[in-house]
């Protein structure tokens, strides 16, 4: 069959390979999905993210996933779908989860590909949280470099860095990278085995989480979440937060930049105003997301209009008057139920005097790296 598909669509085996296996698992385990593309809600691409995370789980997985993200697939684009279905598999299926992600860690290598023009790929296949920390650490130090030296871009910076490291000898240059880790406090504590997410990456296995951890130097800093959106609480209105700490609070509520399709982490975006300063816009949680830098300069583009709607979320306006409203992603599954039970209540470390809130703890550490290369988790903040 795959043959006849490939001679029925002029692609190659490959890519009949792919089509025939996304149509079988749509069919055959994933209904909602086949039902949004038929509705025109995804497009066959969007439903791939979807078949290809749950290639490897069961049958009953694939349906759970499938009933999850049943509400997650329209008006989404392909990475969030990609990072909804790597949460959900991870969620419904730990431990098979936990083999498959040991395998692949186990694969681990560094390739070589020489390409034209006297330029060569050097690429490494690496755990995320090793990876994430690098290119921090890159970026980081690229950065510095180029205010000093304005004649080769951030990326050509950023490479150079690489090469001298990588060529070093002597020892020196050794990184210290913040990479930011979002745990339930309950997952952390070993609890319940909620995914985490990792800045820039997407969701990992609370036993990572646990694993990046475990080092007693360890400091965190508490975010409080609404049970029934998963977003931070809002700040009282007669509470003062510097201009730091607001960035801390945006930076972890956002996660990324809030622009629809763009996923640049957070870390590495700018903290600007909605509704700008210029335009008398606030400096706020409702007013203030972290976006990117090409983002942040589109809503000054002629015919570009943005909105908030309140806690980061804001509806964009283009030129040809076409309207998108986008909201940060929850930090935990939204859970309309605001009344805990009271086991529930015994679990959490704070009150509030409105019963019908109750605060859900979040953890947030960064990792850096030691003089000796590992992995150690450092707080990046104060409570907030």
């Amino acid at each position: 069959m795959t043959e006849e598909v490939a001679l029925a669509f002029s692609v190659s085996r490959n890519q009949a390979y792919l089509l025939v296996e996304t149509s079988c698992a749509l069919v055959a385990r994933l209904p909602n999905t086949l039902a949004a593309l038929e509705t025109g809600d995804i497009d066959l691409y969007k439903a791939s993210k979807v078949s290809q995370l749950t290639r490897e789980v069961s049958d009953d997985v694939a349906a759970q996933v499938d009933a999850w993200m049943a509400k997650r697939l329209a008006g989404r684009d392909p990475g969030a779908i990609r990072k909804s279905v790597d949460h959900a598999v991870q969620k419904f299926d730990p431990d098979g989860y936990r083999e498959r992600a040991a395998a692949k860690r186990a694969l681990r290598h560094v390739s070589l590909e020489h390409e034209d023009e006297t330029m060569s790929k050097l690429s490494g296949w690496l755990p995320a949280e090793v990876a994430s920390s690098i290119y921090a650490s890159l970026s980081h130090a690229a950065k510095k470099r180029r205010k000093a030296d304005m004649s080769r871009t951030l990326d050509q910076h950023r490479a150079d860095i690489f090469a001298e490291r990588l060529l070093a000898e002597d020892g020196h240059g050794t990184p210290r990278a913040h990479v930011h880790v979002y745990v339930d406090l309950l997952t952390l504590a070993g609890v319940r085995e909620d995914p985490a997410t990792l800045a820039g990456y997407g969701p990992v296995p609370g036993w990572l989480a646990r694993e990046i951890a475990a080092d007693p130097a360890s400091t965190w800093s508490r975010l409080i979440t609404d049970p029934a959106t998963g977003q931070l609480l809002e700040a009282s209105p007669g509470t003062y937060r510097s201009p730091a700490s607001l960035a801390r609070l945006i930076k972890a509520r956002d996660r990324e930049c809030t622009h629809p399709g763009c996923h640049r982490p957070a870390e590495f975006s700018e903290i600007d105003h909605i509704t700008t300063w210029a335009r008398h816009g606030n400096t706020d949680h409702h007013n203030c997301h972290a976006a990117c830098t090409i983002h942040n300069l589109l809503k000054e583009e002629p015919g570009w209009t943005t909105q908030p709607t309140g806690n980061g979320g804001m509806t964009i306006t283009t030129p040809t008057g076409h309207t998108y409203t986008t909201t940060p992603e929850p930090l935990h599954d939204p859970n309309p139920r605001t009344t805990p039970h009271p086991s529930e209540q015994r679990r959490h470390a704070r009150d509030y005097p409105d019963t019908q809130r109750v605060a859900h703890q979040r953890a947030l550490f960064t990792v850096v790296q030691d003089e000796r290369g590992l992995l150690v988790p450092q707080g990046i903040g104060q409570r907030l």
